[in-house]
């Protein structure tokens, strides 16, 4: 009787989305009312443990600011983020592999002169940044755009420390030249933890699982005609490769951040010597017609 109502609960709610008009959308939450009522009756939360479930989900919302998007960390800390990004990925093969976005990317990214440095607070340790953004077939994309951003080497986004850290601080937005080529200054990121003072952090706790972050800069890569990516390049050698919280390293995405001795290049790029040097192209898959 008990299983026999339960599944007469489900099919209603299935059969009242009937009248969605968006055929995507009915079909989307149909499968959401399936796969969550079936949860419930294989795991039979007792009724403090839903109010709980529902509490803890309130409190995520009201952790989220214009600056904090505790919803986008709980997705990443649940590897959701990193399976939708790959679903949507390149499936052919042979473009920059895509990586989570994040949650700090909550602002918008300053415009700057190529050569520029984003890390206007300083103390970290200096290095150039530098590659090309090419199509599949590796003709490069001259005006390519990229947005970039990280933490600066205490391991903190700018919009986590307003009051320390100088607007757009980790940021910055360029276009690439006539060759595709890009490059900037910035220092040499650190491995951080997520924050923690929120429910996410909660979870965390409560599973035994560690907040940390291999250290890592962001992407957004596009270029018209193209697929813009996500994704990340991470220091090679860092901490926590093998156990990022959000589950986002791919071997494709780790580089070296050599240690460079060439006061002619140091010159080029306006940057002491000797410097730490990261290389990495950004491949883009053209958009099928």
């Amino acid at each position: 009787m008990t299983t026999e109502f339960t599944t007469r609960i489900t099919d209603a709610v299935v059969d009242s989305l009937d009248g969605t008009a968006d055929p995507r959308l009915r079909e989307l939450l149909a499968s959401l009312t399936r796969h969550l009522h079936a949860f419930v009756r294989e795991t039979e939360p007792t009724m403090a443990e839903w109010e709980k479930a529902v509490d803890f989900l309130t409190t995520t919302g009201q952790t989220c600011t214009d600056t904090r998007q505790e919803f986008v960390l709980l997705s990443d800390v649940l590897g959701v983020s990193m399976l939708v990004e790959t679903i949507n990925s390149d499936r052919d093969g042979g473009a920059t592999e895509s990586t989570v976005l994040g949650p700090f990317h909550m602002t918008e990214s300053p415009a700057r002169v190529l050569g520029a440095d984003i890390d206007l607070a300083g103390g970290g340790e200096p290095c150039v940044v530098s590659g090309r953004v090419l199509s599949r077939d590796g003709t490069p994309l001259p005006g390519a755009v990229l947005d970039v951003w990280q933490a600066n080497a205490e391991g903190f986004y700018d919009v986590q420390q307003p009051d320390v850290q100088p607007p757009g601080n980790g940021r910055g937005l360029f276009t690439a030249d006539a060759e595709g080529r890009f490059w900037f200054r910035t220092c040499v990121p650190s491995p951080y933890p997520i924050p923690t003072d929120g429910p996410v952090g909660d979870l965390l706790r409560a599973t035994g699982r560690e907040p940390y972050r291999p250290a890592h800069i962001h992407f957004i890569a596009s270029a018209p005609g193209h697929v813009p990516v996500t994704t990340h390049i991470f220091v090679a050698g860092s901490d926590h490769l093998d156990s990022d919280a959000v589950f986002a390293v791919k071997e494709s995405l780790v580089q070296d951040f050599a240690d460079t001795d060439d006061p002619a290049l140091a010159r080029e790029f306006g940057i002491p010597n000797p410097f730490r040097h990261a290389r990495f192209d950004l491949v883009l898959t053209p958009e099928r017609t």
